[in-house]
């Protein structure tokens, strides 16, 4: 449910100047209920299952398959979904997902996409997802990104238009910077890492991180996601990305989950891709939702330094500017999550795009 200021003010007055006064106060008591999304939040919480830490409980759009390799001493699943099109125009798309997310939130892109005749791949990066959570892994960005070429070679894909979501901006630049010869082309969507902010914000290390990935709860994911994302405005189908976080918050050995979260918030933090776009060697798109204000640590800085990180519309252009011949698309009035939020808006410059490299 999705109120403005001025319906709620509406309703309002209508409630309290009603001469009923039953109605009176079971309308007072709904408003307090609206004014305050931690109520809403506390009852979402309560009806969200336990979904596994590698989401066993939780069904994705598409068939999953594991990519299975040997990597540090280890044997990892590295689950996907592989969507073919029924007239196939010879390309393919790979999608990676970001941080707080699994590849069930591209449903959306993979079908406008795949009804166009690009193979999608959608693979959930290590530690997410129903991919393994190992106890033990050195996250990096060309870990991360290795992987994903290990996939595409187990499917047989020599060349692949590569797009990446926040995290997964940063994953799929350093895929494109390592593997050139492999990439037709990067497009990429609100992505973080196009600022340093180990030069603004004091460290914390893995066990902060971690500390605070155990703390959380129904209540917090979706009011980091409501204000984050979504500028205060939640609509029904926001909900899935929040239950599939809470739901590996309830399963057993969410710990683990927790752990393999506080080591990717490291490799976010230290490994910066912005001072490597000027290397780009292949096409590419920005996508910028021009309301984002995602960093790390805003809350570790004073408030004067807070409100200078996450400048997407600034950050935008200034990529753009370093990434040799990009293109950049700014969405106005639209947060962190584009292809959620705004679909239209989305895959249309990103259809385009692909279609003309």
């Amino acid at each position: 449910m999705s109120l403005s200021w001025r319906h709620l003010y509406q309703l309002f007055c209508s409630v309290v100047n009603g001469k009923d006064m039953k109605r009176r106060i079971f309308g007072i008591a709904l408003l307090v209920a609206l004014l305050n999304p931690a109520i809403g939040i506390k009852a979402f919480g309560n009806e969200v299952p336990a979904l596994g830490i590698r989401l066993e409980n939780y069904e994705y759009p598409f068939p999953v398959s594991n990519y299975v390799f040997e990597t540090q001493k280890q044997t990892l699943e590295m689950a996907y979904m592989d969507v073919k099109p029924e007239d196939p125009n010879g390309e393919t798309v790979i999608l990676l997902h970001g941080k707080n997310f699994s590849g069930a939130y591209w449903e959306e892109t993979a079908n406008a996409l795949s009804g166009k005749g690009y193979r999608v791949v959608i693979p959930d990066q290590i530690g997410f997802g129903k991919s393994s959570k190992p106890e033990h892994y050195q996250y990096t960005l060309q870990s991360l990104a290795t992987n994903t070429l290990g996939l595409l070679d187990k499917l047989s894909i020599k060349e692949t238009h590569v797009l990446g979501h926040s995290m997964g901006g940063m994953v799929a630049t350093r895929f494109a910077l390592m593997f050139p010869e492999r990439t037709r082309s990067l497009v990429l969507e609100n992505p973080i890492g196009l600022e340093d902010w180990k030069t603004i914000v004091p460290y914390a290390g893995i066990d902060a991180w971690y500390q605070g990935e155990l703390k959380k709860t129904a209540e917090g994911i979706r009011k980091y996601q409501l204000e984050s994302y979504y500028d205060g405005q939640w609509k029904d189908e926001y909900d899935p990305w929040v239950k599939i976080l809470v739901g590996m918050v309830k399963s057993e050995g969410y710990p683990l989950v927790a752990w393999n979260q506080a080591l990717t918030y490291d490799m976010i933090f230290t490994q910066p891709v912005v001072y490597e776009f000027p290397l780009m060697k292949v096409p590419t798109l920005l996508i910028i939702g021009q309301r984002d204000r995602t960093a790390l640590g805003k809350g570790s800085v004073p408030k004067e330094v807070a409100e200078t990180m996450g400048d997407y519309p600034a950050l935008g252009k200034k990529t753009a500017e370093a990434i040799p011949d990009a293109k950049l698309v700014e969405i106005d009035g639209i947060g962190h999550l584009p292809h959620i939020e705004a679909f239209d808006r989305f895959i249309e410059p990103l259809t385009d795009f692909l279609e003309n490299e």
